[in-house]
């Protein structure tokens, strides 16, 4: 390998990635951005041997996403016995249609040739409008030429912002599972009210994967005159039960900060709500900032949903002092009904429940954010707290001994679920240590859940004073008992989550999928 740190560049930082429209004069650029990550396609050190001055442009027609690749350098590594230059075509050739590779004179002949009145493939789902523009959403299946097309031209996105992230394999003779949400931008064009054009915002691939239903005990019974079944004739498979796995999902950085994340996730989980075969909507490896949004966006949901507003806390359930945790705090009964009902999967749904319950609170054992003004004063610390610089808040009633009880329920509940999820690294440690372990995990999770609460409630503020209104099927982000007083210091919890014999390799929480 060359001594020269000069022939080395960063992918990361010589990719750029353009959003184009046709002029009279060529194309015009609309955004810019970069990928986060090029480790799948450039190598681990997301570097680039063999050049000086290395451009690498690729651009996009903002509507078709017809792509094209335009690399450039100042100089270039003359090759060695041993080394040299990375053939950049070559590479990014595994990852865009050979289309890309074509002269920029007739990327833009062929920009120029698409008709004023193109719309995305497939079937619109769906339109919403907020004072970042207006907005469609589209669905289709990998079988369409035009969606299958489009999602060609746009897979190398996955491995620029998923980590460790990977194309679909367009040849699978079960690509016919796959379903595709594309979200566009729609804008009226210059002078021409009537008429518009659509820009790309980002996209969600899904699979169908079969649910295997354990029968009842009367369902197990055949009745005598009960069909051969067989696959010959018109048997539809998309009839048979499946989990729907969300398996990417992506907004490209023009459009991100925007609130578009949590729109398209609703309105594809509504989609799946009412789709009949579905009995679980589940994510594929989702990382932290997906998870936040499912999150918020669940929770939006489900907390305006009679019977998930009925799953409350049993006060009246006894706690031993030794022995056995009890059980049913929450009806499991109901709770499973809900469940299936709105098809979250059941780490998900007992998260999300959780932190509904915690929301629900007496406000004096309520846990929140904010800090003690003076901590040398334990028992006021605990009722009172400052907000985030902003002065002393409102002193906290002091906690009734229900109050205490109600939140020791929650507190079990939540340490029996964690403790179930982690029980093989728990069981291996003294007793003393894997009490001691459980609570920091619990300290992570209760600090997360405020975390997430103030989140929502701040949303909902903001949605409100944008003056934006939920579309049929889609939900609002309901407000929510303030997080920013409560009894506990958590912010003073720390990372606990990842740490000791529960933690995760990958993820803070170790009680996630």
């Amino acid at each position: 390998m060359s001594g020269d740190d000069d022939w080395w560049t960063s992918s990361n930082e010589t990719v750029l990635v353009s959003l184009v429209t046709p002029t009279d004069a060529g194309v015009k650029t609309l955004d810019t951005f970069h990928p986060e990550y090029t480790n799948n396609i450039f190598g681990e050190k997301e570097h680039i041997f063999g050049y000086k001055g290395l451009r690498i442009n690729l651009q996009y027609n903002a509507s078709d996403m017809l792509p094209n690749l335009k690399v450039s350098y100042k100089k270039k590594y003359q090759p060695t016995a041993d080394e040299e230059a990375l053939d950049i075509n070559d590479v990014l050739s595994e990852f865009l249609p050979e289309v890309a590779f074509q002269k920029q004179s007739d990327f833009e002949t062929r920009l120029k040739s698409i008709p004023d009145n193109w719309t995305p493939p497939g079937t619109l789902v769906t339109s919403f409008s907020s004072k970042h523009g207006d907005y469609e959403v589209y669905r289709g299946k990998i079988t369409d030429p035009a969606v299958r097309q489009l999602l060609n031209r746009i897979q190398i996105l996955v491995p620029f912002f998923v980590d460790g992230g990977t194309s679909i394999d367009l040849e699978d003779p079960d690509a016919d599972r796959w379903t595709i949400y594309f979200l566009y931008n729609k804008r009226p064009l210059p002078n021409q009210p009537d008429k518009f054009s659509y820009h790309f915002a980002g996209y969600s691939t899904l699979y169908r994967y079969y649910a295997f239903q354990i029968p009842t005990e009367t369902e197990s019974i055949t009745p005598a005159d009960t069909p051969t079944f067989s696959l010959d004739g018109d048997f539809d498979l998309d009839t048979l039960p499946c989990r729907t796995r969300i398996s990417q999902f992506i907004i490209i950085p023009p459009f991100q900060q925007k609130g578009l994340g949590p729109r398209l996730y609703s309105i594809i989980y509504q989609q799946y709500l009412k789709h009949a075969p579905t009995v679980e909507l589940t994510v594929e490896d989702p990382n932290e900032a997906f998870d936040d949004m499912r999150d918020l966006a669940d929770l939006a949901f489900l907390s305006k949903q009679p019977e998930f507003q009925a799953l409350k806390i049993d006060t009246s359930i006894e706690i031993p002092e030794e022995g056995k945790a009890p059980n049913n705090i929450v009806d499991q009964a109901a709770w499973d009904a809900c469940r299936k009902k709105f098809k979250i999967v059941p780490r998900q749904f007992a998260r999300v429940l959780e932190m509904y319950l915690m929301s629900q609170l007496p406000e004096s054992v309520r846990p929140g954010l904010g800090a003690p003004e003076d901590e040398e004063d334990e028992e006021e610390s605990s009722r009172s707290s400052k907000g985030k610089g902003k002065g002393k808040e409102k002193a906290l009633p002091k906690p009734t001994p229900e109050d205490e009880h109600t939140y020791r329920l929650w507190m079990m509940l939540v340490k029996m679920r964690l403790y179930v999820h982690n029980r093989d690294a728990l069981g291996q440690l003294e007793l003393k240590e894997r009490r001691e372990e459980l609570a920091k995990v619990f300290a992570g999770v209760e600090f997360d859940y405020a975390r997430l609460l103030i989140k929502a409630e701040e949303q909902s503020k903001l949605a409100q004073a944008d003056g934006e209104t939920a579309d049929e099927g889609e939900q609002e982000v309901p407000a929510t008992p303030s997080a920013a007083n409560g009894k506990r210091k958590l912010d003073e919890v720390d990372q606990t989550e990842g740490d000791g014999a529960a933690a995760s390799s990958k993820k803070a929480r170790v009680e996630r999928e």
